[in-house]
């Protein structure tokens, strides 16, 4: 055998033994060890935390129960048209949410009853359209979520300023201000209706 056969042959035998020693290390390392070995479970109770259990989650958390499921939530949108409904539950608690983050980001444009005369306009910008233009009127709930998503015309998007939760909450009180500013004795539930008639009577 000459030398360069010789060469490649220990350089092959070289090779092998370090994949050899390679394979015995890995096999070695197989075993139940690490899924056997004391740990705590996921939603385990747990001494280290308050009350025994899980932390509450960090913010901007993605629930799986309230919206995260539904694209609605997140768009505005239901089958190609503007969402009509809340995809969150309407209550007092989350229309104080909306004024409070309306007052904060959308008055000093719109205005605190929605009249497009906020003040930045009484500073010479241009007025932005009242919520209570007819047009504005007609459009459903899903109109001005994705309004404050996606922005509209001179307005940017606040999509990374406001989560959604917020931006829902802030359109129910924009519905809610266009029927403070444009309700009827028709809209007052009856029950409520008899007791301001009968409080007005007897004030009379």
């Amino acid at each position: 055998m000459t030398r360069a056969p010789a060469r490649i042959a220990g350089t092959r035998g070289a090779r092998a033994a370090v994949l050899a020693a390679g394979l015995a290390l890995l096999l070695t390392a197989c075993g139940n060890n690490m899924a056997d070995q004391p740990k705590l479970q996921a939603l385990e109770a747990s001494p280290y935390f308050p009350g025994g259990g899980a932390l509450p989650p960090v913010g901007d958390t993605v629930s799986r129960e309230v919206g995260a499921i539904d694209p609605v939530f997140f768009t505005g949108q239901q089958g190609g048209a503007l969402a009509t409904e809340l995809p969150i539950e309407l209550s007092v608690e989350l229309l104080q949410r909306g004024q409070e983050r309306y007052d904060i980001y959308c008055a000093v444009c719109h205005g605190y009853t929605g009249a497009g005369d906020g003040m930045i306009v009484t500073r010479g910008f241009p007025a932005p359209t009242s919520f209570h233009a007819e047009r504005l009127l007609a459009q459903p709930v899903g109109y001005f979520f994705n309004a404050a998503t996606n922005g509209f015309g001179r307005m940017y998007g606040y999509a990374s300023r406001i989560p959604p939760e917020d931006r829902w909450a802030i359109s129910a009180y924009v519905k809610a201000l266009q029927l403070s500013q444009n309700a009827t004795q028709d809209d007052v539930p009856a029950a409520i209706l008899h007791e301001i008639l009968g409080t007005e009577g007897r004030a009379r």
